[in-house]
């Protein structure tokens, strides 16, 4: 009973919501609206659990001293200071000292850890480009010619040409049509797999969610 429970819950509520996508009835509706109320309860229940798990996780790794656990110390205190500040008894307006932490202090980390992803991108582009198939090559060519087509230089070296022998005019060929098309296959390969997924949760087929095997 304790995987059939979730499970019969789970193919209700899923066949539930999608009849309220078909149907536009005014009690479909509001039942459906009243759910996902529900599921935004749900989701705030899982942060504070979160929370929980990370508080617990953190302190045994204190405890115990294993590798690393100054940093759990600064997760833990970081942690405390930001929620005591915005906490019931803090304020997260302009001017407050959460607000001034977040700016000055989250703000940076997050620019400094997304910077770095500049250098990944630059080494998976180098390992793309190599000539290593006809596919590679165009891939390499469309990518210098749309690279060019962004900068000024791009439209240096081709000043004084027509119109559509300009780089610039090039680069909005291959971002608006080809580049375009593999965008949207793309969404629809990715939408295909979400209803795949959907189904495969309403039907009970996927139960990874219960915390065990499928």
């Amino acid at each position: 009973m304790r995987r059939e429970i979730p499970l019969a819950i789970t193919f209700l509520v899923g066949l539930f919501m999608l009849v309220d996508f078909f149907v536009p009835h005014h009690g479909v509706s509001a039942a459906a609206e009243e759910m996902k109320q529900w599921g935004t309860i749900v989701i705030a229940a899982s942060i504070l659990l979160g929370v929980g798990n990370l508080i617990r996780v953190h302190y045994r790794k204190i405890r115990r001293k294993q590798d690393g656990w100054g940093y759990s110390i600064f997760t833990l205190a970081a942690m405390g200071v930001m929620l005591y500040f915005g906490g019931p008894w803090g304020t997260i307006e302009e001017g407050s000292a959460f607000n001034w932490m977040f700016l000055n202090m989250q703000v940076p980390l997050q620019s400094t850890m997304f910077s770095l992803l500049a250098f990944f991108i630059a080494s998976a582009a180098y390992r793309a480009f190599r000539l290593r198939s006809a596919e590679a090559g165009l891939l390499l060519i469309a990518a210098i010619i749309v690279m060019l087509g962004r900068v000024p230089l791009g439209q240096f070296l081709t000043r004084g040409l027509p119109e559509k022998a300009t780089l610039p005019w090039l680069t909005e060929t291959i971002m608006t049509y080809p580049n375009m098309a593999a965008f949207r296959g793309i969404l629809m390969g990715a939408a295909l797999g979400v209803m795949a997924m959907g189904l495969r949760i309403i039907l009970g087929i996927e139960r990874s969610y219960l915390g065990g095997e499928n």
